[in-house]
């Protein structure tokens, strides 16, 4: 087994690292060797001879040099970083070499979130579809309304959406259980009003796949489970067909915002830290810049003094 497979399979086992993540880590190595190797052709004990900080350095400027971001050459670098450190405990290299490479700065970027008004038209929208509907509307119709109505309800990610079950909806204490990363549990309270559209659309799932023998909570229209790129398309279509949802159309950015919704309405940054499932605050309190730039405007719009320039006078 080479040296990279068993530390991808170190990561899976032993970290719990999503296959998503396990791609991107693995992706980020093979690129480092290929950086190093342009024939392809490595020699034993070359894998791990050309970890130096001179080697990494070069890797990162030339991904850069290529238009890459200095975000993703970083996250690049944690995944070398993190194979570094598992040689180290392989005893095949004595110490990090990434440790002693300048990670590039980034720009500071504020998270897109849709706005409360935008959200508004969309539920506005649901409510004239469905008092305008004739008969039984399709599977297809409630699955695709029910999923964007969770992801908004519930910011949980598009992995976590993909693997939920039936049984982790619990409508007498209205919350949904969430197996998050690193295969953490935790407990999502969910609206009422939610709760009783998640009911109406279990009682037709369990209708159209009664052979849903694995208890998936959503299924495409052949009775699979949801995959990301199936999300994804969901999520575009759905806001596609109401006005003021501007930019991008993606399962995260609903994350956002119902991050920067709750925030705005006065919800304490630890309630959301446990809601979105972030190992740390510090993941959470880049949503107090939305809020602040929310509050900014506000101030600037309603302060007499702001309004004129704080210019003397009416």
């Amino acid at each position: 087994m080479k040296i990279i497979d068993s530390f991808i399979d170190w990561l899976g086992v032993q970290k719990r690292y999503s296959p998503r993540t396990l791609v991107l880590y693995r992706g980020a190595v093979d690129e480092f060797y290929a950086h190093i190797f342009p024939e392809g052709e490595i020699e034993a004990g070359e894998e791990t001879s050309v970890l130096t900080p001179l080697n990494i350095r070069g890797f990162i400027a030339s991904g850069l040099e290529s238009g890459l971001s200095a975000r993703t050459m970083n996250l690049k670098l944690a995944a070398l970083s993190s194979y570094c450190s598992y040689l180290m405990k392989q005893g095949l290299i004595p110490s990090n070499p990434v440790k002693k490479v300048f990670r590039p700065r980034e720009e500071k970027k504020l998270p897109e979130f849709y706005t409360e008004k935008a959200m508004g038209n969309y539920f506005q929208s649901l409510t004239e579809e469905r008092e305008g509907q004739e008969g039984e509307e399709s599977f297809q119709v409630l699955r695709n309304r029910t999923i964007l109505l969770l992801l908004y309800a519930s910011g949980m990610r598009r992995a976590e959406l993909c693997r939920l079950k039936i049984t982790d909806f619990n409508p007498e204490r209205s919350v949904i259980r969430v197996l998050g990363k690193g295969d953490k549990l935790r407990e999502i309270p969910i609206p009422d009003a939610i709760c009783q559209e998640l009911l109406l659309y279990l009682k037709r799932i369990n209708r159209e796949f009664p052979g849903n023998t694995e208890g998936y909570f959503f299924l495409t229209d052949k009775g699979a489970p949801l995959y990301p790129a199936f999300v994804n398309n969901v999520v575009k279509k759905e806001l596609e067909k109401v006005e003021g949802f501007t930019g991008r159309k993606s399962p995260h950015l609903l994350r956002h915002t119902l991050a920067t919704h709750l925030l705005n309405r006065g919800a304490d940054l630890n309630s959301i830290k446990e809601i979105l499932g972030h190992s740390s605050l510090a993941a959470t309190q880049i949503y107090t810049h939305n809020s602040f730039e929310q509050l900014k405007k506000a101030y600037l719009t309603a302060h007499p003094r702001a309004k004129n320039g704080g210019k003397n006078g009416n």
